[in-house]
C-alpha cells in the first residue's frame, strides 16, 4: 500500500491516523511498546492511556487487555495490536461500541461531542507524530460527512470500521 500526503486525495486510501498502513502500526506499537520487547504490558498500555489524559481504572484496562490480548498470553503483540487497528477485534460491529467511544472520548477533549483540528492536533503530537494544525484540518475534512470542520461519533465511527 503506497502511502500518500495528499489527504485531499479522492482514493480509497486513508491519513496515517487511521492506521491502514503497516508501517503507521508498527509506529504506533512501538510507542506503546516503551521497554521495546516486543510486546505491550499493562502497564505500558495503561501509561500511554494516561499520558493522553484519560484517568483509566486497572479494570479498565484489564479488559482492555483481554479485548485485545486474543492468545491470552498476558501482552499485547504486534498482530494483536494490527487487528485491533483494523477494527476487527470480535467483530467491533456491535461488541466494539463501547471500545470506540472511549477512543472517541480520548481525542474529544473538552467533552463537547466533536473532535476539532486542534483537539486532533494535540493527541498526535502526545502521541510522538509531527504534525501541523493545517494537517490535522485535512485529516478532518476526510471524514467530516456532515462538512461542520468536525468528527462527530458517527463520523468517527465509521471511518473507524471501514477497512477499505
Amino acid at each position: 500500500m503506497a502511502a500518500t500526503d495528499n489527504v485531499n486525495n479522492n482514493s480509497i486510501s486513508k491519513p496515517s491516523l487511521y492506521l491502514q498502513d503497516m508501517d503507521e502500526v508498527q509506529k504506533v506499537f512501538k510507542r506503546f511498546d516503551t521497554n521495546g520487547d516486543g510486546m505491550i504490558s499493562a502497564d505500558e498500555l495503561s501509561g500511554v492511556i494516561n499520558a493522553l489524559g484519560s484517568d483509566t481504572s486497572p479494570d479498565e484496562v484489564a479488559r482492555m487487555m483481554d479485548e485485545i490480548d486474543t492468545d491470552r498470553d498476558g501482552y499485547i503483540n504486534l498482530d494483536e495490536f494490527a487487528e485491533f487497528c483494523k477494527g476487527d477485534v470480535n467483530g467491533v460491529g456491535d461488541g466494539g461500541v463501547n471500545e470506540l467511544r472511549e477512543a472517541f472520548d480520548l481525542y474529544d477533549q473538552d467533552s463537547n461531542g466533536l473532535i476539532s483540528a486542534a483537539e486532533l492536533h494535540q493527541i498526535l503530537t502526545r502521541l510522538g507524530e509531527s504534525c501541523s494544525v493545517q494537517d490535522c484540518t485535512k485529516m478532518i475534512n476526510t471524514v467530516d460527512a456532515d462538512g461542520d470542520g468536525y468528527v462527530n461519533f458517527d463520523e468517527f465511527k465509521k471511518m473507524m470500521t471501514n477497512n477499505k
